[in-house]
């Protein structure tokens, strides 16, 4: 009858607060849908007075109310709301505390504790108390003795305290505000009087970890110094420059050993799996002076990586890189080492006391200015990149010539459709583009034929100012030159400003496409000081290439294709030439040859072709359109003034809209009338170029 009572309480509730609301709805399936309750638990508490007085406290999420079975000789539960207690008396005894848990629809969950009352005092109390895995200023406590009903716990960081209670296979918790020993005490208690305790100092600590700035008032940097140097954390006495921070480490060496340094002990091992680059701050009384920065195993100072850098100025802020990219990463390191002038007696003075800061981690040694070409070769010169979106670059020898020093960059599975790489910080001087140099290329090594590799110059101050376009691999496996030609900027990005200044590269390998594990080999960036034809698809057309293909894309009934120059004669002598045969059924059969970049109709605007015609009379239609767009165009028409010689044709676009994109060269001859395929629908084409 109480199961009803509170089931139909709870259903007026929800309708009495759905009928204030001013949406009108009828629908309760919500409270169908709901879970039964979880995370069930119960607190028992005894009177300390040989009574047996239990106070009985369930709780759990999305309970309404709770049947509790006593597990003594009465069998009729107790029916207990959310958020009460009920208290039962029980003789001597340990019993199963059943809690059955009713959710609002009815759902329910059982859960079983024991309970022990006892009138003696509680034995073999053992407490164990560990310190959070997840933060160190957090205790867990938990406890078991014999004859015990509960357990209280009393932190020791605030007076007065009522104390925390648990039951035996529980754990309770408590965070620390600050650091320090405390005083912990557990206490038993039974159903009698006597109560066992148990007390214990518990030391909270914050421990040494990365990135180490000396800014914590909580840590105790803990320096372990050796051979006669003597490091300490300071007030910053020279903040300044790029190290305005409040707190830095000093160290002083002195005699007798050559190796005197100074290590910390970090509160647990370095994670080498994302970041293997370590950069730190130091203040040097000279250029030159040696710093060496080393990891060592926590018990085993055989097991260790290490890396020396030299100071290049003196007496200010510098941020050194150590490369640590190659450490095994298999054995563990807690200890950071530091050595300064490994090799050299310290005497105490200013000129071996040094200062050091933000002892950090990162993923990348730091980059500079470089100068074109950019061979990768030239010794003393930093060839650091900088990859973004999924790329992984490193330094490589040539797959063909391994004496040749090369990048090589992986495109790793699941990168970024843009991911790329930037080449340094950038060039010592801009690009010198003119209206007549506008072309940069790079040798690559490609895994195949046909991938498009984009090229992206920009203000290295202000990129919002960029240009970028793109080549096409022609060969798998075969080092080629691939040629980038910006006055035919790639779709949708700006176009070449000759105000701007460019002195900045980024590289792109299959552009366009998410990454697959592909490798590329890349070398020798270069600016070419005069234009030369690109080695893929773009205007001028001529048909000579022998190392990429001119794809037609036919339709309609026409068949395009290269063939030899059936008339190498008059203002045509060249070896290759197009070749269209125009076949049934449509009226508009052509083909079309599509660019690798748009057209750059910035300024010239008038199209040249070479024909050879069987006929006088015979029209050709040259159109332009947009890359995936076709109602996006604009086409002129030519009538043939010859028949069977070469004669060069002119198509006027000078009211072409410059500002849409178009990258396919459509050729229609004779449109309006269907051809049938014979000697008089066949045609030859040739040198199709902007003027």
């Amino acid at each position: 009858m109480n199961t009803i009572k509170y089931f139909c309480c709870s259903i007026l509730l929800l309708l009495m607060t759905a009928a204030c609301n001013k949406v009108d709805t009828d629908d309760v399936s919500f409270v169908e849908a709901a879970s039964a309750p979880a995370k069930l638990s119960v607190m028992f508490d005894i009177t300390q007075d040989n009574t047996g007085l239990v106070t009985i406290t369930p709780n759990g999420e999305g309970a309404v109310y709770y049947d509790v079975y006593f597990g003594d000789a009465a069998t009729t539960p107790a029916n207990v709301p959310a958020g009460k207690f009920v208290t039962h008396v029980y003789a001597e005894g340990v019993y199963n505390v059943k809690i059955i848990a009713h959710a609002v629809n009815g759902k329910t969950t059982e859960f079983l504790q024991k309970l022990t009352v006892s009138f003696r005092a509680p034995e073999n109390l053992v407490v164990n108390t560990a310190i959070d895995a997840a933060n160190n200023f957090k205790l867990n406590v938990s406890a078991t003795a014999l004859y015990e009903t509960f357990f209280r716990v009393f932190w020791g960081d605030v007076p007065n305290e009522t104390g925390q209670s648990f039951l035996e296979g529980q754990t309770a918790s408590h965070v620390y505000a600050s650091v320090g020993t405390y005083t912990v005490r557990v206490v038993a208690y039974s159903g009698g009087a006597a109560t066992t305790s148990y007390t214990t100092t518990v030391t909270i600590v914050d421990p040494v970890l990365l990135p180490i700035t000396f800014e914590s008032a909580t840590i105790n940097y803990a320096f372990t110094n050796f051979g006669g140097a003597t490091a300490t954390k300071i007030a910053n006495p020279q903040s300044n420059g790029i190290n305005t921070s409040a707190n830095v480490g000093r160290m002083v060496k002195n005699g007798p050993e050559v190796w005197a340094g100074s290590f910390l002990t970090l509160g647990g091992p370095i994670d080498f799996s994302a970041n293997r680059v370590f950069r730190m701050k130091v203040f040097s009384p000279r250029v030159g002076a040696k710093v060496l920065l080393k990891v060592e195993n926590l018990t085993n100072g055989g097991i260790f990586f290490e890396k020396e850098v030299l100071t290049t100025v003196a007496n200010t802020w510098e941020d050194l890189a150590f490369d640590f990219r190659t450490i095994n990463t298999a054995n563990s390191y807690s200890k950071v080492v530091l050595i300064f002038d490994l090799g050299i007696v310290g005497d105490g003075s200013p000129n071996f006391t040094w200062l050091f800061d933000d002892i950090r981690l990162v993923n990348q040694m730091p980059v500079g200015l470089l100068n074109l070409p950019v061979t990768f070769d030239v010794a003393g010169v930093n060839y650091e990149v900088v990859d973004f979106g999924g790329n992984q670059t490193e330094p490589a020898a040539d797959p063909v010539n391994a004496a040749n020093n090369v990048k090589k960059t992986t495109k790793t599975s699941g990168a970024q459709t843009w991911a790329g790489t930037t080449m340094g910080a950038g060039f010592t001087t801009s690009l010198p583009f003119t209206a007549t140099q506008t072309q940069m290329s790079v040798r690559v090594y490609s895994p195949a034929a046909g991938i498009r590799v984009r090229l992206k110059v920009e203000d290295r101050t202000n990129p919002a100012r960029s240009v970028e376009t793109e080549a096409m691999t022609q060969a798998a496996n075969t080092w080629e030159t691939l040629v980038f030609d910006f006055a035919n900027p790639s779709a949708g990005t700006a176009a070449l400003n000759l105000t701007y200044t460019y002195n900045m590269a980024s590289i792109f390998f299959d552009f366009g496409n998410a990454g697959t594990g592909s490798v590329f080999y890349w070398d020798d960036v270069t600016f070419l000081a005069a234009n030369v034809t690109p080695n893929y698809l773009a205007l001028p057309i001529d048909f000579q290439s022998t190392t990429y293909p001119y794809t037609f894309i036919n339709f309609g009934g026409a068949t395009a294709t290269v063939v030899n120059n059936p008339s190498a004669t008059g203002i045509n002598t060249s070896t290759k030439v197009g070749k269209m045969v125009k076949g049934a059924p449509e009226v508009w059969a052509g083909s079309f040859l599509e660019l690798v970049n748009p057209i750059n109709f910035s300024v010239l605007k008038t199209f040249k072709v070479k024909v050879f015609s069987p006929r006088v009379g015979a029209r050709l239609l040259l159109k332009v359109e947009n890359a995936t767009n076709g109602g996006i165009s604009f086409e002129k028409e030519a009538t043939c003034t010859t028949a069977n010689t070469w004669e060069e044709l002119t198509f006027d676009f000078s009211t072409i809209n410059v500002g849409n994109s178009y990258s396919k060269v459509v050729l229609i001859f004779d449109l309006g009338t269907a051809g049938d395929g014979s000697p008089n629908y066949t045609f030859y084409f040739d040198d199709i170029r902007l003027l």
